[in-house]
């Protein structure tokens, strides 16, 4: 597990389409992008091949926006995610940004054991309003 950016990207768009995660149809080129502008990214690898990744979106103070926690499906429920998910958490705490997340119902129980709590409601624009 590491923070250093990979040479190639282009795993990191295997990884979203595996994922079901790039219907915005992202180019290497953008997600490289997505990465490299975020605060704080931790990549996981499995003999140099990309099978998991998370970031934070921050602006290093006050709060810290976690997304993209997303394991290959070949590799779930191996403690990956959980790993991924402390090496954030540690390095937001270690930096006083308190760190959140938005995610879908079905997984408010799987942050819950990493001690998260709802406490708001989050809202979204539907991308058809965006144009996308």
């Amino acid at each position: 597990m590491t923070a250093e950016h990979p040479d190639d990207f282009a795993q990191l768009e295997k990884l979203y389409e595996d994922l079901g995660w790039n219907s915005l149809h992202l180019t290497v080129a953008e997600l490289e992008a997505m990465c490299k502008q975020s605060w704080y990214v931790v990549y996981a690898f499995d003999e140099g091949v990309l099978v998991g990744t998370g970031r934070v979106i921050s602006d290093g103070v006050i709060t810290g926006t976690i997304c993209g926690v997303g394991v290959a499906p070949a590799y779930q429920k191996r403690g990956i995610g959980q790993k991924i998910m402390e090496k954030i958490v540690t390095y937001c705490e270690q930096h006083r940004v308190i760190p959140q997340l938005f995610c879908d119902e079905k997984l408010e129980s799987y942050y819950q054991k990493h001690g998260f709590h709802t406490f708001t409601i989050g809202m979204k624009k539907d991308r058809s309003l965006l144009g996308l």
